[in-house]
């Protein structure tokens, strides 16, 4: 079988098992949101069980671990590995959003709030945030995997554009805790309240005001900019 027809059916099968992914996290949501928010999600976070709470992280870990996984399987270098963990991540991630509208109506519209991440801190944003991240996501992933079917080997992508690639993503992160980070500070600053109680308490007290979109905008600019750097140095290799 050629590399070509390979990555094909390799492809083919990543998308399968994204979508179900994606589906089976929506359907995790569709259960949380009848305990916990059954007049519909909003916030402030409703606190729950600790039990739950760390049942909660653990299942967005081993997502990671499944994603991992698969990209291992799929992958013949290390790059193509990454590049298959961003498709399944962000084909995941997209159909997940699709999914919670089927089933739950929601999100009413593109700019609005969620929880979209845990560890170490909430993440919150937009719903439009993440869905741009994984369209950038599938495009970088693409341009790895289609210039390792050109060449017939596995790619590396250079260290000039990994900088550029991984400081972009700090940035974004950056943009996605800001508010949180910046909310949290300022209570402690003006109630002065140190005990973990009064932690927990702050946490689930948070709603969201402003989303950092200058940070966020710039975190994307500098990832494409590593991205056309990565394909630039592909082109010049293949030619």
């Amino acid at each position: 079988m050629s590399v070509v027809k390979a990555m094909v059916k390799t492809g083919v099968w990543m998308t399968l098992f994204s979508i179900a992914m994606g589906f089976l996290e929506s359907v995790v949501v569709v259960y949380i949101r009848e305990l916990y928010y059954p007049a519909g999600f909003d916030f402030p976070m409703v606190r729950p069980e600790t039990g739950i709470f760390v049942t909660e992280v653990l299942r967005e870990a081993a997502t990671i671990i499944m994603l991992s996984a698969v990209a291992y399987i799929g992958g013949r270098s290390l790059d193509e590995r990454f590049a298959w963990f961003l498709y399944c991540f962000a084909v995941w991630d997209i159909f997940y959003y699709g999914f919670l509208k089927l089933l739950l109506g929601w999100p009413e519209s593109i700019l609005t709030w969620d929880i979209l991440f845990l560890i170490p801190v909430a993440w919150t944003g937009p719903v439009i945030t993440p869905v741009i991240i994984a369209c950038t996501m599938i495009l970088l992933a693409l341009s790895i995997l289609y210039f390792s079917c050109q060449q017939n080997v596995p790619v590396r992508i250079p260290k000039s554009a990994w900088i550029l690639l991984i400081t972009g993503s700090l940035v974004i992160i950056l943009s996605f805790i800001w508010d949180y980070v910046s909310f949290v500070l300022e209570t402690f600053k003006v109630t002065g309240h140190t005990t973990i109680t009064a932690f927990f308490q702050l946490i689930y007290s948070y709603i969201p005001d402003r989303f950092n979109w200058p940070v966020y905008i710039a975190g994307e600019i500098i990832i494409l900019a590593g991205i056309f750097r990565f394909i630039h140095r592909q082109r010049k290799t293949t030619h």
